[in-house]
């Protein structure tokens, strides 16, 4: 029972810095051109 008064804020706070990092992610524009790179690797550079 006593495990559950460390992995409770254990798990609140992996769930926010998880949250931190995607809104942070989606604001420096991480998520703002998602087609273009998966082309990168068919393309034939001659």
């Amino acid at each position: 029972m006593s495990i559950l008064f460390v992995l409770i804020p254990l798990s609140l706070g992996l769930v926010a810095v998880a949250g931190w990092a995607f809104f942070w992610a989606v604001g420096n524009g991480q998520f703002d051109d998602l087609g273009s790179a998966a082309w990168d690797c068919l393309r034939d550079d001659d």
